[in-house]
């Protein structure tokens, strides 16, 4: 069991679990500043950006989803252990395969590595990192799907890096390009840089709001 800690926040992250790190606290920074009326984290891991958002007053309710058992069983805890649990819905769900509702903000921490033949990590855990050949495999399916769950007045915040790439450019230009093909207007909130990779949370909205 691994402890982490983020801004009063305390959790309990088991192994079978991604535990956060930058790119973790990058997206829970502008949670913090952005996030609104109703909330949704997509892939939430051990909890901490639906944590985050749930201790905001401007956050009227927070729905957390994954697809791992074992990580909702531990983002249940955590949100309990931080007092929040009576604000967060948990739900099982491959992205918005268990989402029918509209919200008022969305955030993803996608898996956004290319994947690696190397890699020997158990196959469970890789998925919260890995993202097919290009590093965008899980993040196109999002793309795809977020609108239909978005209010039209409502925000995206989005991590993304710039190895996340299907043609072996930017990838954070080539997700910037996406978004305004869907008619959002693009600014980048937060942004963490490595020396393989640059990070960033986009924030997204409609043009015309």
């Amino acid at each position: 069991m691994k402890r982490v800690e983020f801004d009063g926040i305390t959790l309990q992250v088991p192994a079978s679990v991604y535990a956060p790190r930058e790119d973790s606290f990058l997206l829970a920074e502008a949670v913090k500043k952005f996030a609104k009326g109703k909330f949704l984290e997509v892939g939430t891991g051990s909890g901490l950006s639906a944590i985050v958002a749930a201790r905001k007053k401007q956050v009227e309710s927070v729905a957390a989803v994954d697809s791992s058992a074992s990580a909702l069983k531990a983002a249940e805890k955590n949100a309990a252990a931080n007092g929040v649990s009576e604000k967060i819905v948990l739900r099982k769900s491959d992205l918005f395969s268990a989402v029918k509702e509209k919200f008022d903000c969305i955030a993803f921490n996608p898996p956004y590595l290319p994947s690696e033949s190397t890699d020997k990590t158990r196959v469970p855990l890789k998925r919260a990192w890995e993202g097919g050949a290009s590093g965008r495999v899980v993040l196109d399916r999002f793309l795809r799907e977020f609108v239909t769950h978005l209010k039209p007045t409502g925000i995206l915040l989005l991590l993304n890096s710039s190895v996340s790439s299907s043609e072996g450019g930017d990838g954070n230009e080539e997700t910037r390009a996406a978004l305004e093909k869907l008619g959002f207007k693009v600014r980048v909130v937060g942004k963490q840089d490595f020396f393989f990779e640059h990070l960033v949370v986009f924030k997204a909205v409609k043009q015309n709001d």
